[in-house]
């Protein structure tokens, strides 16, 4: 999918990588990385660093709800159009969770778009979830899978949204460059993501659904040495951290 209002840092011709839109991810396979820098899969791997063991992917805030009600211990994270639904026990906040203890806790997250791009793309051989704080690692991860050329699956791109997806497709521009070795550019996309049109959004969100150190810890590139990659279980869509190798 092209989005002529998105930025692009040239990193490989089209047809060696793809950028898509969650709306075009059922037909794809091989690797595929689901891309929310802004703010799902950065909650997530703060997650994960403060201990977490598990998280849990669902589509629908009644899904998580109930799986959080089937499984006792199980901890809620995320959002719907922003805001933390009742009976979540943190908002879709790095912030947040990173404050908390989690140490061998168990999650399940919804959101509005990262969670709906790994379900849209289950059709994958080998399925990561990234932002830029696990960029490098996940980046190892695809090389090493020897799969070929991943696609990335933009999240937050929208063709009712002239220009959004900015934040999400810079860092798999960004993923991309460390998967071939080249430069990463992490201050200049750092600073792209956090003064684009979706930091501005999510800032004004409000308390209890936003903390004000969210963007700034999203936008730490390579904060964690490990890479996040989904398994089918018993129990549902699994995310994992893992070490690259």
């Amino acid at each position: 999918m092209a989005d002529p209002h998105s930025p692009s840092f040239d990193v490989v011709p089209p047809a060696t990588s793809r950028f898509i839109a969650n709306a075009d991810a059922g037909a794809v396979n091989g690797s595929v990385v689901v891309v929310d820098v802004l703010r799902a899969f950065s909650t997530a791997a703060y997650a994960f660093a403060a201990g977490a063991r598990h998280v849990y992917l669902v589509g629908t805030v009644a899904e998580a709800l109930a799986f959080k009600a089937a499984n006792p211990g199980i901890l809620a994270m995320g959002e719907e159009h922003g805001r933390r639904p009742d009976g979540f026990d943190f908002a879709n906040s790095p912030a947040q969770v990173a404050a908390a203890d989690l140490r061998d806790r168990v999650l399940v997250q919804r959101t509005s778009s990262g969670t709906q791009g790994v379900i849209a793309a289950l059709g994958a051989t080998r399925l990561w979830c990234a932002g830029l704080v696990t960029a490098s690692a996940t980046a190892a991860a695809v090389r090493l899978a020897a799969l070929g050329a991943p696609t990335y699956v933009i999240t937050g791109w929208s063709s009712s949204a002239p220009g959004s997806g900015n934040d999400d497709l810079a860092t798999a521009e960004l993923i991309e460059r460390a998967r071939l070795g080249q430069s990463l550019r992490a201050l200049e996309t750092a600073d792209l993501v956090a003064t684009s049109e979706e930091a501005a959004r999510t800032l004004v969100i409000g308390a209890g659904h936003v903390d004000p150190a969210d963007v700034e810890l999203a936008v730490v590139v390579d904060a964690f040495d490990f890479a996040m990659e989904v398994t089918r279980s018993a129990n549902g869509l699994r995310l994992d951290r893992v070490a690259p190798g």
